[in-house]
């Protein structure tokens, strides 16, 4: 009996993600270069121009990341004179984050990003739809397992 064989490197799913958000990072980057914006900067951007006046907390939540992560990201987006941070006037350990008018202007180039990353990636907005759906699943599948760790 032939003893079973550890799975490659190719067939490791983490490693399919991994190798994959990596090049996903690379294929922004000249896109976002001409706009000062980094990746991460960029997925601020995209939440404030989805929803403008959120907190830092609920920032950070929404981009799955800590609110010390989220903190720099912002610094330097207001540095650049694309947001602005104020005090909740309810609770005065958390800002309030808002576009300014130079980062209500991004947006339109924000979208026109998103519309060159999606020919870039050489698929069709179907197969990209039925991607993202399997990944939202993929993720709250071991956001779940996570939880119950």
């Amino acid at each position: 009996m032939k003893p079973e064989s550890p799975p490659t490197l190719s067939e490791h799913l983490c490693f399919k993600l991994y190798s994959t958000s990596l090049k996903m990072t690379q294929l922004y980057k000249p896109l976002l270069a001409p706009l000062n914006l980094t990746y991460p900067q960029y997925l601020v951007m995209v939440v404030l121009w989805e929803e403008e006046g959120i907190g830092m907390k609920d920032l950070a939540e929404r981009l799955h990341l800590d609110a010390g992560s989220v903190t720099p990201l912002v610094k330097r987006l207001e540095v650049n004179g694309y947001v602005i941070r104020s005090r909740n006037p309810h609770d005065e350990r958390n800002r309030i984050l808002t576009l300014t008018k130079a980062g209500k202007a991004l947006r339109t180039s924000g979208m026109e990003v998103s519309r060159q990353i999606v020919s870039l990636c050489g698929i069709s907005m179907p197969k990209a739809d039925i991607l993202m759906n399997n990944l939202d699943v993929l993720n709250r599948n071991i956001g779940e397992v996570l939880t119950d760790a």
